[in-house]
């Protein structure tokens, strides 16, 4: 068997943002691993990056997913309040519709896995529409019963985001590392973390054999890229 069949096909979807242009960054460097990236516009990715980008109107991406055929997928796909127009509507239309079009076309592509990039105190029955949001997509995912759901929620994501990031959030980051440290017991899952910490855990959990449905926060996150970290170096 070539080395190209043994690798995992890990497809990022939402390529462009901080999080998914982390994991391809990290991915695109593990031999174990295939990067093929899907985003609507061109993605910047460091020279020498071994990754298959494909960049395509949202409406025809589950075509492009069929073309890629990846095993698992990584969805860190999501809008903010503002780019959505200020509208649930537009907002629910990326951050649930869309989302779902990507995992049914995923699956019926025999995608096995897939990891989604959620948020914390993400729950359907949230009287907060973001976070409610979040939740509904959360549990129409776990009902697509792939072999292994992950579902990824960090707290605030710290990391270069250029000019998305809003006025109130730059201020929160500034604060984040002393914020933080109020943060204890059950409280600890809503502490800041890096984008590139995210991304390292999803492709962590992307390698993982076992099957089943699992929520990961703040502490989970930062053990899953250590363990990784450790795995190339172990493999050095």
């Amino acid at each position: 068997m070539s080395e190209a069949a043994k690798q995992m096909r890990v497809l990022v979807v939402g390529a462009t943002g901080l999080i998914g242009g982390e994991a391809i960054a990290i991915g695109a460097a593990d031999p174990r691993v295939r990067i093929l990236g899907l985003s609507r516009r061109e993605a910047t990715l460091p020279p020498g990056t071994r990754a298959e980008m494909v960049v395509a109107d949202p409406q025809d991406w589950a075509q492009s997913i069929r073309t890629l055929k990846p095993h698992v997928v990584i969805n860190a796909l999501g809008t903010t309040w503002r780019k959505s127009g200020k509208s649930e509507e537009g907002f629910r239309a990326v951050d649930v519709d869309l989302v779902l079009e990507v995992a049914r076309a995923a699956k019926n592509a025999g995608a096995t896995d897939f990891i989604h990039v959620s948020s914390v105190g993400a729950a359907a029955s949230s009287s907060n529409f973001y976070l409610k949001t979040k939740g509904e997509a959360e549990k129409a995912l776990t009902g697509l019963k792939f072999r292994r759901l992950d579902i990824v929620r960090p707290g605030l994501l710290r990391g270069a985001r250029g000019g998305d990031r809003r006025l109130k959030e730059r201020a929160a980051i500034i604060a984040s590392p002393l914020t933080d440290l109020f943060l204890h017991g059950g409280a600890r899952k809503f502490r800041s973390i890096r984008g590139s910490e995210v991304a390292t855990a999803a492709i962590a959990f992307a390698l993982e054999k076992a099957g089943g449905r699992f929520i990961h926060e703040n502490d989970g996150l930062h053990l899953a890229a250590k363990r990784y970290r450790r795995t190339l170096e172990s493999a050095d």
